[in-house]
């Protein structure tokens, strides 16, 4: 541990000096040597560190989403190398380096932690040895041996013996118990954050070896917290356990309000979101216009939950932009009457005709065709009848007859044969 803590000793005078300055706030409130003091102190650091990591965790989020496009490429050679593991292999890392993702991507936080993890290790086992570190002079050293925290120290360990916890000034029950609480609550919060990740936020229609990868890590990291932690004084844990609670805090903002596409987590902001588009008529925030835009770009290509986004919003009247605002749309604009209350344009609409069935249109042919013999027969004696002159009743008796029979024959004819003329009336 010697050898980790002096290559990471070009940041232990930093990280003390950001304790020290911190120590004076807080002593100031609470007085230099309580636990308060040193334990603010500590949590205050990890809040600094952790606000210095916001780009490279956006960075992280990035990388995530880019894993996350890559899925039905991964699904794809899944099922074309199902029975060659090695190729399948070989093909996930070639798309890996063409598209210039890294699956180890998660891990980047952890990894930016580790110096200031070690510097802070190194800073209280000097405290806990009584050696000088960084700008801890020995006034400050023994004003942080005398600090404890619910009756720990904060130089102690779960592993001390019970001489070694007297002479820091607590009984080894007290430490034993409040290391143990700590360890098991870095572990949960651990375990939780991680399991947040893989229920929530990923989306489980597609197994890739980034899922394999965050499944394993759920399990991994709690139990090298629980095993390591019996060996971490009282104020590492502490400085373990506020990162881990930041992490789980930052993580659920994340998965709220910048789901994965495809994860439960996106169906459930997109139902909300379609609530919120629907009571204020539209996206107002930045964020809300981005998830839209993606969304819209997909095309074809939208997950259920999507699909389910844009069609509830036509339902609703709204419609989606290609830049990501959301507008009432044209089948629920609203008219006006001309006594001025407002009506609905879908009503105002022009009616259109219904579609008439196959057996509908063949009944009303002949009908048509019928009426149009009747106009016929009714006009063809006055079209042929000569001006000024009239006709006998014998001639319009047999002329009426005829015409209007072979009218009548030619319009009621039937496919299957000709039909049956009548015969001419009697006198």
């Amino acid at each position: 541990m010697d050898t980790i803590a002096s290559l990471f000793s070009f940041i232990t005078t930093p990280v003390s000096w950001v304790i020290v300055q911190f120590h004076k706030v807080y002593g100031s409130i609470f007085g230099p040597d309580t636990g308060w003091a040193w334990g603010l102190s500590i949590v205050s650091l990890v809040i600094l560190i952790r606000i210095c990591l916001i780009p490279l965790f956006v960075k992280q989020i990035k990388s995530t989403r880019a894993m996350q496009t890559l899925q039905p490429e991964m699904k794809k050679i899944q099922e074309r190398y199902k029975n060659d593991k090695q190729r399948q292999s070989e093909e996930m890392m070639k798309l890996y380096k063409e598209t210039g993702t890294n699956p180890l991507s998660s891990c980047l936080p952890i990894l930016a932690q580790s110096p200031f993890f070690f510097a802070l290790y190194h800073v209280l086992n000097g405290i806990a040895t009584g050696d000088k570190i960084g700008v801890i002079n020995e006034q400050l050293l023994e004003s942080a041996r005398k600090a404890h925290i619910f009756g720990a120290p904060l130089a102690a360990k779960f592993t001390d013996g019970s001489a070694k916890v007297e002479a820091l000034g607590a009984s080894l029950t007290d430490v034993r118990v409040v290391t143990a609480i700590m360890i098991v609550m870095m572990s949960a919060s651990q375990f939780f954050t991680q399991r947040q990740l893989m229920t929530k936020n990923v989306d489980t229609s597609v197994k890739t070896p980034f899922m394999q990868q965050q499944k394993m890590l759920m399990y991994v990291f709690p139990v090298m917290f629980a095993v390591f932690g019996i060996n971490f004084p009282v104020g590492v844990l502490v400085y373990w356990l506020t990162t881990n609670v930041w992490t789980m805090g930052q993580q659920m903002y994340v998965i709220r309000n910048n789901p994965t596409p495809g994860s439960k987590a996106q169906a459930a902001y997109l139902e909300r979101l379609h609530k919120h588009v629907t009571h204020h008529g539209g996206t107002r925030r930045r964020s809300e216009k981005a998830i839209v835009k993606a969304i819209v770009a997909k095309g074809r290509d939208r997950n259920e939950a999507e699909r389910k986004f844009i069609n509830a919003l036509t339902k609703a009247g709204f419609v989606a932009q290609a830049d990501g605002v959301v507008a009432k749309g044209e089948a629920q604009a609203v008219a006006q009457a001309e006594d001025g209350t407002p009506t609905s344009a879908a009503a105002a609409k022009r009616q259109q005709p219904k579609r008439q069935s196959k057996s509908q249109r063949q009944s009303a042919t002949p009908k048509a065709a019928g009426e149009t013999t009747s106009l016929i027969k009714s006009e063809e004696p006055e079209d042929d009848k000569p001006s000024g002159v009239g006709d006998t009743p014998r001639t319009q008796s047999a002329a009426k007859p005829g015409s209007a029979g072979r009218s009548k024959a030619q319009s009621g004819q039937r496919k299957g044969g000709p039909q049956r003329p009548k015969s001419p009336s009697k006198k």
